[in-house]
């Protein structure tokens, strides 16, 4: 499956999506992805320790908080690359569907890993981005 394939079909077969690094501060590029993608009839489930909640759905500390009777599609990861190994290892234990690395966001060894386990991978895409576009070229229909 190409990029675009593979984007297209997170994207239609996805509900939820838990937001790593979501921002409470209107102004961050997590906070307008999140509040888009709401927008757009996706389930977001904030991670961020520093957050009790955002735009009144519950925020977790870390993926592996979220109750097992909460399933993930996708995990949008707004972290630093560095970063990006220790969640996919999350990812992949909390049997997410799916890791979307996020602009500027390029981790090749994470996402071997995530493909290895059977996850499908994005990287430095940006989900707003790609989901308009989507929307433009009427790819959902």
């Amino acid at each position: 499956m190409n990029e675009s394939e593979t984007i297209r079909r997170i994207l239609k077969e996805s509900k939820t999506i838990a937001v790593v690094g979501l921002s409470d501060k209107p102004d961050r590029d997590s906070y307008k992805v999140a509040k888009y993608l709401k927008q757009n009839g996706y389930q977001i489930i904030p991670i961020n320790p520093n957050l009790s909640e955002w735009e009144g759905e519950k925020a977790y500390a870390s993926l592996k908080d979220i109750p097992s009777g909460i399933r993930i599609d996708v995990v949008d990861i707004f972290r630093r690359s560095e970063f990006v190994l220790g969640i996919v290892d999350d990812a992949i234990q909390v049997r997410a569907k799916a890791v979307w690395m996020q602009l500027e966001v390029v981790n090749e060894e994470a996402a071997r890993k995530a493909e290895a386990a059977g996850l499908l991978v994005v990287m430095d895409r940006c989900m707003k981005i790609e989901h308009s576009r989507m929307i433009d070229s009427h790819l959902f229909i």
